[in-house]
């Protein structure tokens, strides 16, 4: 088995540690698979950037992804997908959230949001949109839009549903667990 390379990236208070742990522990679950992970959240519990880089295969010497190796980014926000769309191999895809998180400098006037960037980003690469916050406000929880996004990242891999499905019982609170399991449906829906 070849390796296989994700980046997820998106902002603070987004989701991206926990998507990357449940991904993580759906390959970990597999026979013959051999993960391998790293984070950054820097600036994070302020809406800094965040990004879990994970590789998986029969064979996986680190945990790093350098530019041009990624196969899939999902992206939790539009102009994280952009800040890393270098990443993409020439054949690689990117699930992208249809969300715009302003950031200070453009509220202040300092900077533009880089909505022409974002459509030649979808020019110019394998791009699936989804409006995941639109799906988990159809639930009745906007909390689970990584599980959204999870979902749709699911419909493009090999890993088994009861799989997946189990990983989500043991990582969210009991409370929150019918609206994350039918996130978890809706975004493999989505796409």
């Amino acid at each position: 088995m070849q390796v296989t390379n994700i980046l997820i990236v998106g902002t603070g208070g987004q989701g991206v540690i926990l998507a990357s742990d449940i991904l993580t522990d759906v390959m970990s679950k597999t026979d013959h698979i051999e993960v391998k992970k790293t984070e950054t959240h820097g600036m994070s519990q302020r809406g800094g950037s965040v990004h879990a880089q994970i590789r998986y295969g029969q064979k996986v010497a680190s945990p790093y992804i350098s530019p041009g190796e990624a196969d899939v980014i999902l992206a939790f926000e539009e102009a994280e997908g952009l800040r890393y769309s270098h990443y993409l191999t020439d054949t690689g895809g990117m699930i992208l959230n249809n969300m715009q998180i302003i950031p200070p400098l453009v509220n202040t006037g300092l900077a533009e949001y880089p909505v022409q960037a974002i459509n030649e980003l979808k020019k110019n690469h394998q791009i699936k949109s989804i409006n995941a916050l639109k799906i988990a406000s159809e639930i009745g929880n906007e909390k689970v839009v990584s599980v959204v996004l999870l979902g749709a990242l699911a419909s493009m891999l090999e890993f088994e549903d009861e799989i997946w499905i189990n990983i989500i019982k043991n990582k969210v609170p009991p409370k929150a667990l019918e609206a994350n399991l039918k996130a978890y449906t809706e975004g493999k829906n989505a796409l």
